[in-house]
């Protein structure tokens, strides 16, 4: 199993891959793939994003089958289904890595906001469930200058998110912070960016 250290440059250079066009070719073909995973899986990393369509996990880290595995919901939430599904992968597959991956322009980050400062009636109670969780996040900005600036706002809001759910998977489960004692987990935060294909590494990440 790959270190952390090893598994974030594996996704740090399939990312440059994706944005360059450059990807890499499957060493073997995919039934040969598919019968290889039968008796089990060693994913080197999981990530943590969102459910949007435009962030394709396994693309844009230019990654197959097998080396991934990845939890999505709208917002990149931290809930405790996310929270057992981390555990899982750290616990049976020695996962080393865990990566919180946001992305520019979040609807749900941005539902968000506007919900705070347009409270609505109409909201249904179980996307009120993801606004509810992403609201602390990001509920003091509008407290600041930033309040005036929408494109900023989203910015550091989108990043905001991103940080408060690390750090609820670093302190919200004992299996997960007793890994982190025995530096045998590293858990980062990062933003995929829509225009460019980049992901940026911005919050726990080793310089």
């Amino acid at each position: 199993m790959l270190t952390a250290i090893d598994a974030l440059e594996r996704l740090q250079i399939g990312n440059q891959r994706f944005v360059s066009g450059e990807r890499q070719q499957d060493a073997l073909p995919i039934q040969a793939q598919r019968n290889e995973l039968m008796t089990g899986q060693k994913p080197f990393a999981v990530i943590l994003g969102c459910s949007d369509s435009r962030v394709p996990v396994e693309t844009i880290f230019d990654q197959g089958l097998g080396s991934l595995f990845v939890i999505r919901v709208a917002g990149n939430i931290v809930a405790p289904s996310q929270i057992g599904s981390v555990e899982f992968a750290a616990e049976h597959f020695g996962t080393r890595l865990v990566v919180v991956l946001g992305h520019t322009h979040c609807g749900a980050v941005e539902a968000t906001l506007e919900e705070l400062q347009r409270p609505s009636e109409n909201q249904s109670r179980n996307l009120r469930s993801i606004v509810d969780r992403i609201r602390p996040a990001v509920a003091e900005l509008l407290h600041t200058d930033l309040a005036n600036n929408s494109e900023a706002l989203m910015y550091h809001a989108i990043r905001a998110n991103v940080r408060v759910a690390a750090s609820h998977l670093r302190h919200g489960s004992d299996i997960l912070e007793q890994l982190i004692r025995t530096d045998s987990l590293l858990i980062v935060g990062a933003e995929y960016a829509l225009d460019t294909g980049e992901v940026h590494f911005f919050d726990g990440a080793p310089t």
